[in-house]
Formats: C-alpha cells, structure tokens, sequence
C-alpha cells in the first residue's frame, strides 16, 4: 500500500493500515524532511479523539501525555471582552503530532520515505494495490485525474496568515481591530504549556483590507511585525514569529469522487474545511480511521473505496457547510461591528449554526443570559416568545407559518379545507399565520386549484376564516400573499406533476419576457404597458378585497419566479424598454405594484415583501441585487423582507442545507437595517431562538414543521417550559399543554441485589 503525503492524515492512516494488517507493506512518501512543518498548533475534538483510543491506545496515550485543554472562548471587540465558558478544546504543536505519528509508523514497521517525491498515483497503481493521495490542497494526484474526481475549487476572498507566539493565551481568543485600512481579526489558541507556552495566532482581513494596508509588498518578515503591531494588546507587546509564512487566500475543495480505480483522495486533497472551526486536522485523521476500517470490513478494495465515501461524504459535506457558514461569517464581519456587544459575540460563536442557543445555554448558562437580557428577554422567556411590531401590529411571538400553497381551492374560492388548515394553525400559537400565494386573477392562477381575491364571493371566504383565527385564536394575526404566477401559471396541482403544463384548460400566459418555465411549458407573451397596468389595478382591487376580508398584513410576492419575480431576475427579463435591462429599470413595475397597493392598503396595518434572494444560477440576481432590492422596497414604505431564495429557473442549483437561506436574510438585515423574515429548513425551536438572538433575523418562516405539527409553537413553549403571553394555549386545549407522561422506562430500576 502506498501513500502519498506525510501529514497527520497520511501518516495515521499508514500506521492503522499496517496495525491492523501487519503482513501489509505501507510505504508513505513525503517530499519534505521529518522536521519540517508548517503551521503550528492543531485541534482535535473529543469525539475524534474517541476515536483514536478506540483504534489504536499507543498513538492516543502518547497525544494525552501534549495536549493543552482549555474551556473558555474571548472575544474581545471595542475594548471590551466577553467570554464564554464550557467547551472543551485539546490542541498540541503540529510538529509534536508528528513526531508522535513518525515513532508509531516505525514501531510497526511501516517504511518512510522523507525528502522523497513520489512517483505519480497512476504509475504506483500498477505496482500497488492500493494508492492513498494525501497529498494535501494542491493534490497532484487530484489535479492529475480530474476527469474522475471532478474536483470543484472555491477561493474565497480573505487573506490570512498563520504565526505564532512564544506564550499560551489562557482562552481560544478572537480580537477585533477597526484599522484605518479597515476590519482585521485575529484567531489565537494555545498548543503547548511547556515553558512559557506557545499559541496559533492567525491573522486574517479582506483582500480589499490586505492591500490598503500594504501587506502586499511586505516580505514575512515584515508581515509578522505588523500583525504583532496591530494586536499588540492580545500579545501583551510580545512579538509573533513565522514558519515558511505567507498570505494566502482559503480554498473550499469539493469532489464529486473520491476514488479512481485503486487510488483514494483523504483529508484536504478530498476536501477542505475553514481553520475558523479549527477542522482541517480533524477532518483528515477521521478520514484515515473510516478507510482503515472500511477496508477491514469489505471483502474487497473496490467494495472498501465505495463504503469509505458512503460513510465519510455526509459528515464531511456537514461540516463543509458549518465551515462555509462560518467562513462567510468572517468575510462579512463588517456588517455585524454595531449589534450590541453580547449580541455580536453570540452571533460569532454560532456563526457556523453547530453552536446554538440551547447548546450555549448548556455550555454557558451566566453568558447566555445575559445576551437575553441585552436583546430583551423577560425572565424565564425564550427569545422566540418576545413580541415584535410592524407598524401598528404587534406580533406575540417570533414565530410565523409561512405561505403554502395548498392547491384544493375551487374556482379560486377558498373552503372547508383552508378554513381548517389556517384555522389548525391559528390555534398552534404562531404569532403571524401567512395565506398561501393568493392570486389576484383568474388568469393569474399557478394551477386550477389555487386560491384568489378577484371576487367579492373569494373576499367573503376569507373573511370567514379571518374571523375564526381573530375569535377562537385571540392574539394570532393572520396575512396574505398577494401574487400573480406569471410564465408559472397553467400547470398541474403539485402531487400531479409540479410546474408540468395541464394537459388541456389551460389559459394563455403572461410575463416580462416570452421565455418559457421549463423547454415543455407554455410560452408567455411579453406584457404590454397596457397589460401592465391591467395587471397592477389588479393586485390593487385584489388589496382592497384582502383588507375588507380582515386581514392585519399583506405580503407582495415578488419571489419564486412569479410575475414580479420574473421582472427583477436578469435571467427572466430580457425586456429593452423602461421595464428591462438595469436593476433600477427591472425593480420599476414590481415598485409601481407595490406603491399603488400601498396608497390603498390601510395605513396602520404592515405590508411586507418576499424576494429570492438568489437564484442559485449564474447570471442571476446575486445577494449583493437582493440588499439593493430590499433597500428599494424599504425606501417606498415595506416594514420588513421575507427572504427567499431560487425557483426563478428550472436549472437552478441550490446549495440546500440546515437554515440554508438565512446568510441572505442575515446580509440584508445587517447591511441595511431592515427587518426580515427568515425562511428555509428551519426545524427546531433551538434554530428559531439562535438566529434570532444572533440578530440574523426578526421573524421565522417554518412551513414543512407547521405541516408535521400544527401546534409546533405551542409544543416548542411546552419543550421549553414556557407558559407567558407569547403563547397562549386555547383554553379547549389547556389541559394538553404539558408534555405527555412517558412509560416507565425512564424511572429508577428496581434493587434487585445487594452491594457488599
């Protein structure tokens, strides 16, 4: 077995393969000397450290007899430091992990190869029967193969520097310098006690920041003074010295394979994480225990290769994405500077949303509790459940049930079905229970089944289910979505075939411009400047129906590739007129839609918007479109954004994941100071109460949990052990606001024997 590369994940994964195998040959190739390194500290987590007693005690003794451990995370920005206690990190000198790692491989007879490069993966497969590449981000295995890896290489747009100081910081430390070049940070952590100790300062900014501040001529020597200079007081005046430093951009590596033949991709030339959740390391040495492990169990290097990927893909595709969170955190540190001080370190230790509120609570219940005084919390009052106005509406609770389409309306009436299922969720306890897109023609329809406002007998439906939730659910408001489905509409009930064309009915399509939905859907005739104002005194004389039907807000849909979606997306509007062409000309009609519903709109009841911020294919609108679109409906009168992402093409690619479209609400709401709505696989209460103690947003929109469980708000306060005002149990169901009993499986087991 060959491995290419001699960092820790290459090296551990030689001394498990012959540990566990000793008749194996293993030769590892490393092209550098066995003291040379680069870096300085490393982090491990317990879980991983688990591990590594688990596969082999001698290496896991030897890393406990190094490690630093320390509990406490300071923060410290405009002078003042807040600390968080409770989370437990162990680190030591990379140098140490692999003197330790070189004395195992010995032990066991593995061969080592230093100051040697390695002949190219493809010529030892034919020598080997197995070929690891750990050969690190700039993998030649990886770049030789490309065709049956696919690797995708992000560079991301801050420069940082690894250093180190000849002292242990007594904390993990993340300091905050205001430059007049602009934002700079520092991440430090101790890795050794011995002497006076030694940390891991890296220092990182933005590339606009690096070059301002004329880092970019300066050799390291030079680099390394100035850092020392500028956190002089997170050093105490001492310097930092380097080790082969240079600023560097960081790169996400991504790989659609992880194998080719009998040659494996582990650790960075696989995949790469943010040093900011300190995974690099970490990463590489639970991939070196999973391909060990897997080739014990399969019977075969081909079944092994393909269990190693299946087991390790998800957990490192996660952890991409808690990095990736937390790298953009970082890229866009400016934008937080001004929340309150123990908002803004809340928000930083769960930028990568693997730390939450309930998780801290556990960890730091002194610290926690006082960024809920700070954002308002009475005592004993979870974030979610404190009140929240929009214009004259003062929502109970945090909580919104966000629109969806229910498709089982007929000619455009709602019935029995929305009455009880808006009714359902009225009574759950959400503080705003949003309409699904309620169409403001018959023509404007998605599909035969959707609701609308275009009658008086439509207004008088609504109306009856306005008037349950305001009487049977006293507390809860209750908002439509106003909407026109443009080039989307004519198309089957969702379980029927989504977005599919209706096989015959269907009603003639309008849009900006005559481009199809998908290459089989109906094409749409460009709107006329009559047909837009038609379509405008629609949504107006659709308004004045919604507030005579007793809704307290109104929502404008301008997301999802719906009509006034299509007019804002570059890639939906290819108009040459008034209406087309810049983003100022493409936000006119959306704009005019807005500002004629708003002159109608009763003055004291909030109107809101949904945009897509994203959509999630090149040459759309990008997040830095969607700040300047919400500044423009802010500007003529919006209280608040509701933040969408995609559905404007049919190639979209989106990047799903846990509270995936919260980085774009985040952006707008902290560039502009806008209020938002934040929606998108948001599941627990603990992400509710997370985001928004963070200040990532005002309001969560939760649809598929409100489908689970209709009263998930009043079940979240009942988990939470909240009775306050923010959630009210209706009193026919007050008798049910405990948690049920469980069996007895959970109570004290029987003595059945006597202790001598």
């Amino acid at each position: 077995m060959a491995v290419i590369g001699g960092g820790p994940g290459g090296l551990y994964a030689a001394a498990l393969l012959k540990r566990l195998d000793p008749a194996r040959e293993v030769t590892v190739w490393e092209r550098n000397a066995p003291d040379d390194t680069f870096g300085f500290g490393v982090v491990l987590s317990d879980e991983t450290l688990g591990g590594i007693e688990h596969a082999d005690p001698a290496v896991y003794a030897a890393l406990q007899a190094e490690f630093v451990r320390w509990d406490d995370i300071d923060i410290v920005h405009r002078d003042r430091r807040h600390t968080s206690g409770g989370h437990g990190f162990a680190a030591l000198g990379r140098r140490r992990l692999l003197e330790i790692l070189h004395a195992r491989c010995r032990d066991l007879g593995v061969q080592l190869r230093f100051r040697t490069e390695a002949e190219p993966a493809a010529t030892l497969a034919t020598a080997y029967d197995l070929v690891v590449a750990a050969d690190g981000v700039h993998s030649l295995t990886r770049e030789a193969h490309a065709e049956a890896f696919g690797p995708s290489v992000t560079t991301h747009r801050c420069r940082y520097i690894w250093l180190a100081a000849d002292f242990a910081f007594d904390a993990f430390r993340f300091e905050i310098a205001e430059t007049e070049y602009g934002v700079m940070q520092l991440h430090g952590y101790p890795f050794s006690a011995a002497g006076r100790g030694a940390s891991t300062v890296i220092v990182e900014m933005r590339e606009e920041v690096w070059e301002a501040a004329g880092f970019d001529g300066l050799d390291e020597r030079e680099s390394t003074a100035r850092c020392a200079k500028i956190f002089t007081e997170a050093l105490g005046g001492r310097p930092l010295r380097g080790n082969k430093s240079a600023w560097i951009n960081f790169r996400t590596v991504v790989n659609s394979r992880w194998s080719h033949g009998n040659t494996v991709l582990l650790g960075d030339a696989a995949h790469t994480a943010h040093f900011s959740i300190g995974s690099g390391t970490k990463l590489a040495v639970e991939d070196a225990l999973a391909l060990a492990a897997c080739l014990q169990e399969q019977p075969d290097i081909p079944s092994a290769l393909q269990a190693y990927e299946t087991e390790r893909r998800p957990v490192v595709e996660s952890t991409q994405r808690a990095a990736c969170a937390s790298l953009e955190w970082f890229e866009r540190l400016p934008d937080y500077l001004d929340q309150p001080p123990r908002q803004f370190a809340f928000n930083l230790l769960t930028r990568s949303r693997r730390v939450t509120h309930d998780n801290l609570r556990l960890r730091d219940a002194h610290f926690t509790r006082s960024v809920e005084d700070e954002f308002g919390c009475p005592d004993g009052t979870p974030p979610m459940f404190t009140p929240f106005t929009l214009r004259g509406l003062t929502l109970r609770n945090r909580v919104v049930v966000s629109p969806m389409d229910m498709y089982s309306a007929e000619d455009g009436v709602p019935g029995d079905f929305h009455l009880v299922h808006l009714g359902a969720r009225a009574l759950g306890g959400a503080g705003l229970v949003m309409t699904e897109m309620v169409c403001v023609s018959e023509r404007g329809r998605i599909t035969p089944g959707c609701t609308g406002l275009y009658t008086a007998e439509q207004a008088a439906a609504w109306r009856r289910i306005t008037d349950f939730a305001h009487t049977r659910a006293p507390g809860t408001a209750i908002g439509v979505q106003l909407g026109h489905s443009g080039r989307k509409g004519s198309t089957k009930l969702m379980w029927d075939g989504i977005d599919d064309p209706l096989p015959d009915g269907n009603w003639p399509l309008s849009a900006p411009s005559p481009l199809p939905y998908k290459p089989a859907s109906q094409t749409p005739r460009e709107l006329s400047r009559a047909g837009l104002t038609e379509i405008r005194e629609q949504f107006v004389a659709a308004a004045r129906r919604a507030d005579l039907a007793g809704f307290d807000l109104l929502e404008l849909h301008c997301a999802h590739g719906y009509l006034l979606s299509g007019f804002l997306s570059p890639l939906t509007n290819h108009r040459t007129d008034a209406y087309g062409g810049t983003l100022t000309a493409r936000l006119r009609f959306p704009l005019e839609v807005f500002d004629a519903i708003r002159e109608v709109w009763p003055e004291e009841k909030p109107m809101t918007v949904r945009i897509s911020a994203t959509d999630w294919a090149d040459g759309g609108t990008t997040a830095e479109d969607a700040v300047e679109i919400a500044r423009a409906f802010a500007a003529h009168g919006a209280d608040a954004i509701d933040v969408s992402t995609g559905q404007v093409v049919s190639d979209e690619r989106p990047a799903y994941g846990r509270s995936y479209q919260t980085p774009y609400a985040d952006r707008i709401r902290n560039e502009t100071g806008i209020p938002v709505l934040t929606v998108g696989a948001i599941s627990s209460w603990d992400d509710v109460n997370s985001l928004l103690l963070a200040g990532r947003t005002d309001l969560c929109a939760l649809a598929r949990p409100h489908l689970y469980d209709p009263h998930w708000t009043l079940h979240a306060a009942a988990e939470q052990g909240y009775q306050g005002p923010g959630a009210p149990w209706p009193l026919q169901y007050r008798a049910g606001s405990r948690r049920p009993q469980t069996g007895r499986t959970d109570a004290p087991k029987p003595r059945l024997s006597l202790n001598r």
